[in-house]
């Protein structure tokens, strides 16, 4: 009788086996990262300026690292539902979502949110819109004055509207009552988009705006005041909230973050890349054309950022809520 060679095929499944057990993984990791396609999460509406930026982002992205960049979103809780997410992921680099400064400081200072602003990892800063005071054109307040009259006799009747809770329109909102002494009623939106589409339609009276909105329907709104330390260059003629005799800033900041514990490898690889778009002069005139203003903060320039913002906030907070 012949006895059956079997040594061909035991090396067989004992290749098999290592392939598809932790030294296969082991040697998956070992490729130079990024070796597989990267999900780009946005926490607001398709359509808003997280989304937009995602998108001019994309195409350069996949050209730089040499895979897919992959846009998807997880819409909730003014960022937090995608915040939370990304805190939970693995810090292998392959997801990865757009941040909002100051919205991952406020809503932990207010609330439980499934994350906290430290356990983000920032990578990079690279667009900011100052916050501006707007009403539409047909509205009956010619400035900023009028406006504050008009709440001061009916507090609580003029509705702002805003993209999330706890977030920087929020803020806004809040600080503007309190600093004049008088009662908005804040309505919060998903995001952006709908925050605009919802103004425009006048189902609420005003909105604190990121800049590129107010930019893109000048012919709509009247811009009653910008709350930056200067005059916006998209608004030349408007004064500032400072100007107005209303002592407050107010913008959003935008960039890309990690899950806690990312390899600095990693982050130095999606810094590189992002930054080399951020700085790029013709994505730079795009950006003012539309309404933005540029930035171009790394990883550990960012990190200063917000923990400088965080302390600012947390005393701004304080003040709100006495």
């Amino acid at each position: 009788m012949r006895r059956l060679d079997c040594s061909g095929f035991m090396i067989l499944l004992v290749c098999a086996a290592l392939a598809s057990g932790p030294a296969g993984s082991a040697l998956a990791q070992d490729k130079p990262y990024p070796a597989k396609s990267i999900t780009y999460l946005v926490t607001f509406d398709p359509g808003g300026q997280s989304d937009r930026e995602a998108r001019r982002q994309q195409p350069i992205l996949e050209q730089i690292l040499g895979q897919k960049v992959i846009v998807d979103y997880k819409v909730g809780g003014g960022g937090a539902l995608g915040w939370s997410e990304l805190v939970r992921s693995q810090p292998d680099g392959y997801l990865m979502a757009g941040i909002n400064i100051p919205h991952i400081i406020l809503q932990p200072l207010q609330q439980q949110t499934g994350y906290t602003t430290e356990q983000i990892v920032p990578v990079a800063i690279f667009q900011r819109t100052p916050l501006a005071l707007a009403v539409l054109k047909t509205a009956p307040y010619k400035d900023i004055k009028e406006f504050l009259a008009a709440a001061e006799a009916k507090p609580g009747d003029i509705s702002i509207g805003g993209s999330g809770t706890f977030s920087g329109h929020h803020v806004a909102t809040l600080r503007l009552q309190k600093l004049a002494g008088t009662k908005f009623n804040y309505v919060p939106f998903t995001g952006a988009a709908p925050q605009i589409t919802a103004f425009l339609g006048g189902h609420v009276n005003a909105i604190f705006g990121n800049s590129d909105d107010l930019v893109k329907h000048a012919d709509s709104i009247r811009v009653l005041a910008v709350a930056d330390e200067k005059r916006f260059f998209g608004f030349p003629d408007t004064p500032t909230l400072k100007e107005s005799g209303v002592d407050m800033v107010e913008s959003i900041d935008r960039g890309i973050g990690l899950p806690p514990k990312t390899p600095e490898s990693v982050v130095k690889k999606l810094e590189a890349a992002f930054l080399q778009i951020a700085k790029d002069p013709a994505i730079q005139e795009q950006m003012k054309k539309e309404g933005f203003v540029p930035l171009a903060l790394g990883h550990q320039e960012s990190k200063a950022h917000i923990e400088k913002m965080t302390s600012v906030y947390k005393d701004i907070v304080k003040d709100i809520k006495k």
